[in-house]
């Protein structure tokens, strides 16, 4: 099988790690440059290009997308849904999960844990949106922020008028949260593949740091999970449509809350803190489900 990994740099862990499981499991590999690709648009016969080449052969792809450039990267997963090859994440599932406020809204439909969450557009509602969510502290975050690049914590409400004040005053979209203070800093990564978590560790932020990331100076440590956990990540990642999912969860008084579902999770964290090959079991997942014109989608959406 010819698998293209969707990556704007070979060198990452990540990406180095996909190479190696999907070689020493006999398949060619290409790094596909998204940022570089054009694409040629038509009913007949739609082709992707790099450096003056067509790309072609490829079985499965798997995209490794920067939220930076979602729009342009979820393009080309589409222009390669459209030729019939197979994405591990469709371009549709990325989208939505990249959109902090619909991803919240449908995991909120279909009965998910998650922090209590407000969302105006006039900074006149502010008052009403820190009632909705308890009061301060709360967490404010940009829409378009990620890896906790964009979140605020507000410890009084005169914080969270400014700080909300600011971003309305840059024409940010953002959202507004409970703190959930229990959780005490930490969080728990599940990998998602497929149906079932193949991994989990608790990242827990430095002193001082209510934000986990790991490249923020957090740590990862392994966890076991609860049933109900494990439960809440596989619906989650199913829900937004992604078969290869990091589902970020909260151990809140009230059971799991969740905090996002990342259609692109590094492995470096996970597969060190967890001794896992996860890499290994995606290109698994791949060998066991690409078909050509599998992909649900086939570029609609």
């Amino acid at each position: 099988m010819k698998i293209g990994i969707l990556s704007r740099n070979k060198n990452l862990y990540s990406t180095r790690r996909l190479i190696e499981a999907a070689m020493e499991r006999g398949h060619e590999v290409q790094v596909i440059n998204h940022k570089r690709c054009y694409m040629n648009i038509t009913s007949s016969k739609p082709s992707i290009h790099l450096d003056g080449n067509v790309i072609e052969g490829v079985d499965a792809i798997i995209p490794r997308i920067g939220a930076s450039i979602s729009f342009f990267g979820t393009a080309v997963v589409r222009q390669f849904e459209m030729m019939g090859v197979y994405s591990v994440n469709e371009s549709v599932a990325i989208t939505r999960s990249r959109d902090k406020l619909r991803a919240s809204q449908l995991l909120a439909r279909k009965g998910i844990g998650l922090p209590i969450t407000g969302f105006a557009n006039s900074p006149e509602d502010t008052e009403d949106l820190l009632q909705f969510v308890g009061g301060a502290p709360v967490v404010i975050k940009l829409l378009e922020g990620t890896q906790g690049v964009g979140v605020v914590l507000a410890e009084t409400n005169k914080a969270a008028e400014s700080v909300i004040e600011a971003f309305s005053g840059l024409k940010a979209n953002f959202m507004i949260q409970e703190f959930i203070k229990e959780a005490g800093g930490s969080d728990i990564r599940c990998l998602v593949v497929g149906d079932k978590v193949v991994a989990a560790m608790k990242r827990q932020g430095k002193e001082g740091e209510f934000r986990s990331n790991l490249h923020r100076g957090g740590s990862a440590t392994l966890v076991k999970l609860t049933p109900e956990e494990r439960s809440t990540a596989v619906r989650s990642a199913k829900i937004m449509g992604l078969n290869v999912a990091g589902v970020d969860l909260l151990r809140a008084e009230r059971g799991p809350v969740v905090m996002e579902v990342n259609s692109s999770p590094g492995l470096e964290g996970i597969e060190k803190a967890t001794e896992k090959n996860v890499a290994g079991m995606i290109i698994e997942f791949i060998e066991k489900n690409a078909k050509e014109g599998k992909t649900r989608t086939r570029g609609r959406g």
